[in-house]
Parts: structure tokens; C-alpha cells; sequence
């Protein structure tokens, strides 16, 4: 969705610098957030592990707790806040918690809008492919044909093939969550996906037909967020990791999830690197243009094309299906009916996983963007047939009278007569639901659809410092795609009248 709209907000009204250690030790907890959903081995609920947490970051905030306690001489404990996985960074700015430690990879681009701490674990990325893959090591993904690989969106694998490998040799397929990227390669829809380490190794009993080829590449450094001029709690943080590393804490809670390796013991990789010197402002709308302009354009064309192709379907389905619940027969208008509760009852969202993850386990296998688009047609229509329904029922039932009495056929007196004139009226609804889909579109990116909503959030978490120009140029095309459909409703609302 477009979850990290509000960051811009969050960044400008961020609260003022203040001692937040102090306040963690005089209320007695810390919030640290994250989010559930991203999983094993980070975190997942656990209704038999204390406040219902488990995973490897839960046990360290823990321990993070403990040395807190005994550095500041009180009684400290975690507590945990639930927020979307890219919105935590806004979170963490607006003072609703206290640190973000959730898998968040340092970057020169993220720590420009909050401070983080040194690592307390550093990942590589691993390379995996189904069984029987003729693919053996990086290399091997040079050259033709091109290569579909599943990548989490806005993270460091992404960020590696689009730096490695060419567009012609490799499509980035970007998915939300890393279980659907390794159950869809494990699946056979994908030639491979690449894979934090950790994150691999703990789902990789759950897809037996995987497996890691090659070593493993681009060590990478997980850190706690903090807020910038939090410098006291970040110390405090700092020493808290250091203690725990060095009386092996860390390695005993890593090798509990089968996450310790040799490259923990890296010191080179256990420091943050250097930030360099970052270039001079005068080109900034010279550079904003050219990283981000062409890839908004677009991922606003595959919003357009859903749009323009998932509407007219969504309306003659429920055109269809309005005529069957009025005139058809009731064997026929019961399971209409059946279809309009189901559909307006369950998420898009929802189907829109029925469609894509689940068909294929019964030998439909549907790529994204035809998903997207029946997903979106299904959803709707039944929101056209209730509209169409009404329209048709506002009608007269004298103009149907009339024109079985002057000797049409009820088909042809619904297609001549009664429709035209329920058109007329439905327009005004039609047209907003038209302008409801551009920006429904957004859920499509759960079924690896990169639209306008998903490359927005995939470039603020890649470049933070640009959320207010990318937020401006993302509304400003929202609105340059749904606001000609207003004028075009009214202009023809106008003609229809007279």
C-alpha cells in the first residue's frame, strides 16, 4: 500500500531532541518495533513464549534489557510495537518508540535520516534455486535467456542484481514477504531468488526442493535505529551489543538459530563503514530526475494499464450478473447473489492470493500482472453489479411494459431500452469507482506487481532523504491519472442529458 506517504510528515514534525535513555529508565521499559509479519528468524508470535513473542530479536531484546538494567542501576524491560516493516523508520521519527531492531540493514542512504548502532549481526546473501536448476553458481546468472529471481523489495538483494547483472540477463521479481519469493521458486515459477542467510536457512526446511548454490556474497550489517541526536541511548546500545558479544551471549542466542558463522567473527565487519563525502546539492533536480522520473513513469503505466483493463471487465461482469439477480431464473440470480456476498465480503488482498499463490497448486498457474487484473476485474464487478443493479431498478417498469407490448423480446428491450437509462444514471458511481481502482492497484504489489505505489515505497526506503519530492511527484501523478476521468464523467453526464 502507501504505507510511507506519511514519512515526509513524520521527518518534518519528528520530535525534538531529547534524552530518551533517561526517559526509558525513569518510566522502566523501551520500545523497540518491528513487524511480525516478516517472520522467522526474526520474530513471529508464540503464544507459549513470554508477551507472546518468539524469535531471535525478541531473546535479544532481552538481553538488550538486561544490560540496560544493570548499566543505568533500574529496572528496564522490552516492550514491542507492531508497525508495518518500511514504515518503521517513521515511527521511530515521530517518538511513538524508542528503536527499530527488525533486520534493518545499515546504509549510507538510512542513516542520513536516523542513527544506528554497531552491528549485532552481519548477513550475507545466499543464491537459491529449485532442484534440478541448471544454474550452479553466481555466474551462471550472465547471459541468455533472461533469468527471473525473486528478490524482497527495497532490500539488499535487489539492490545486488540490479548492480550485478543487466537487465537482459536478469528480471527482479520484488515480493513483500521472503516466504512467497522462496515458495514460489520452490514452486518452479521462478529460476532462483536470493536470500539473506539467515532468513534462508531457517525456511529452507520448509521447501525441500531448494537449494544453495555457491557461496554466499555482499556481507551486509544488521543495526539498531535510533533517532538522530539520540547519541546517549545509542552509547548505551552500543555497549550493550559489545557486552553481550563479548561474553558470548550473542554467539549462544545466533547458534540457537543456526545463524552463527565464521563471518560474525570478521572485526573488520563488526565496525560500521565510513560514510563518504556526499556530493553538492546544485544538481539535486538533475539526479532526482534521473534515478527516479523514468521508473515512476512507469510503474504509473502498469497502474494504467490494470486500470484501463480490470474496469471494463469488473463492469461487464456486473453487468452480467445485476440482469441475472433481476431477470434471470432463480436457479441462476441464488448463485449471483452468492458471488456478489462472497466477493464484497472477503479483501482484495485476499483474492488477490487465491489467485496467484494457490490456483497454481491445483495446475492454474497465472502470471502477475493477468493475476492482478482478473483479481482486480473479480473485485470490483461485484461492487458494479449492485450499482448496475439499483440503476436497473430505478427504471420505470413501464419502459419494459412498453416495449414487450410494442413486440420486443425481453433482451432486446433490456439491451435498447432499460440499460441505457440505468447506464445514464450509474455513471457518477461507475466513474468513482474507476478513480477507486487507480489507487487500489497498490495491493497488487503482494502478487509482485511494481506499480506506482510499490516503486514510491521501494525508492523512499532506498533514498530517504528524497520522501518529500518522490511523495509530491507520486500524488501529483495519482492525480493526473484519476482527475481527467472526473472531467470526462461530467462531460458526458452533460451529454446524456440532452
Amino acid at each position: 500500500m502507501f504505507a510511507p506517504a506519511l514519512l515526509a510528515v513524520a521527518l518534518l514534525t519528528a520530535p525534538p531532541s531529547t534524552d530518551t535513555l533517561s526517559v526509558i529508565t525513569s518510566r522502566g521499559y523501551f520500545l523497540w518495533g518491528g513487524d511480525l509479519e516478516g517472520g522467522g528468524p526474526f520474530m513471529w508470535p508464540d503464544d507459549a513464549a513470554p508477551r507472546g513473542l518468539a524469535g531471535v530479536e525478541a531473546e535479544l531484546a532481552d538481553l538488550l534489557a538486561q544490560e540496560l538494567s544493570r548499566a543505568t542501576g533500574t529496572s528496564i524491560a522490552p516492550r514491542f510495537f507492531q508497525a508495518q516493516w518500511d514504515t518503521l523508520p517513521t515511527v521511530l521519527n515521530t517518538g511513538r518508540i524508542d528503536i527499530v531492531m527488525n533486520g534493518y540493514e545499515w546504509t549510507p542512504e538510512r542513516v542520513s535520516v536516523v542513527d544506528s548502532t554497531i552491528p549485532y549481526y552481519v548477513y550475507e546473501l545466499q543464491l537459491i534455486v529449485p532442484e534440478g536448476s541448471p544454474i550452479q553458481s553466481w555466474d551462471d546468472l550472465h547471459g541468455s535467456p533472461r533469468k527471473q529471481v525473486g528478490v524482497l523489495g527495497g532490500s539488499s538483494s535487489e539492490t545486488y542484481v540490479r548492480q550485478h547483472f543487466t537487465a537482459s540477463e536478469v528480471q527482479p521479481v520484488l515480493y513483500d514477504g521472503n516466504v512467497n519469493a522462496m515458495s514460489d521458486t520452490h514452486a518452479g515459477k521462478l529460476d532462483a531468488t536470493v536470500q539473506d542467510l539467515p532468513i534462508a536457512t531457517f525456511y529452507h526446511k520448509d521447501f525441500p526442493k531448494l537449494r544453495f548454490v555457491d557461496k554466499p556474497v555482499e556481507p551486509g550489517r544488521y543495526v539498531i535505529l535510533v533517532r538522530k541526536g539520540d547519541d546517549a541511548l545509542r552509547e548505551a546500545l552500543d555497549a550493550a551489543i559489545a557486552n553481550l558479544r563479548s561474553r558470548g551471549a550473542l554467539r549462544e542466542l545466533f547458534e540457537r538459530y543456526a545463524m552463527w558463522n565464521a563471518t560474525q567473527e570478521n572485526p573488520a565487519l563488526l565496525q560500521l563503514p565510513k560514510l563518504e563525502a556526499t556530493a553538492a546539492e546544485g544538481s539535486r533536480f538533475h539526479e532526482f530526475v534521473e534515478k527516479h522520473g523514468m521508473l515512476l513513469l512507469a510503474a504509473a503505466g502498469t497502474t494504467i494499464l490494470l486500470s484501463v483493463t480490470a474496469m471494463p471487465l469488473a463492469i461487464v461482469i456486473g453487468v452480467l450478473i445485476a440482469v441475472t439477480r433481476l431477470y434471470g431464473p432463480r436457479a441462476l440470480a441464488i448463485p449471483a447473489t452468492v458471488y456478489v456476498e462472497v466477493i464484497r465480503g472477503t479483501p482484495l488482498m485476499l483474492q488477490l492470493f487465491f489467485i496467484f499463490f494457490l490456483l497454481p497448486a491445483v495446475g492454474l498457474n497465472i502470471s502477475a500482472l493477468p493475476a492482478a487484473i482478473i483479481g482486480l476485474a473479480v473485485n470490483y464487478s461485484a461492487y458494479e453489479a449492485e450499482i448496475y443493479r439499483a440503476g436497473l431498478q430505478a427504471v420505470p417498469p413501464g419502459q419494459m411494459e412498453a416495449a414487450l407490448t410494442l413486440g420486443m423480446s425481453r433482451g432486446m428491450a433490456l439491451r435498447r431500452i432499460v440499460l441505457p437509462q440505468a447506464a445514464r444514471m450509474v455513471m457518477p458511481p461507475v466513474t468513482n469507482d474507476f478513480i477507486a481502482l487507480f489507487k487500489d492497484t497498490s495491493v497488487c504489489s503482494v502478487i509482485t506487481v511494481v506499480e506506482l505505489s510499490k516503486r514510491y515505497n521501494i525508492a523512499v526506503m532506498n533514498n530517504p532523504k528524497d520522501i518529500l519530492p518522490l511523495a509530491a511527484v507520486t500524488a501529483l501523478l495519482y492525480l493526473g491519472m484519476s482527475y481527467p476521468l472526473s472531467l470526462l464523467s461530467t462531460r458526458m453526464e452533460r451529454r446524456l442529458r440532452r
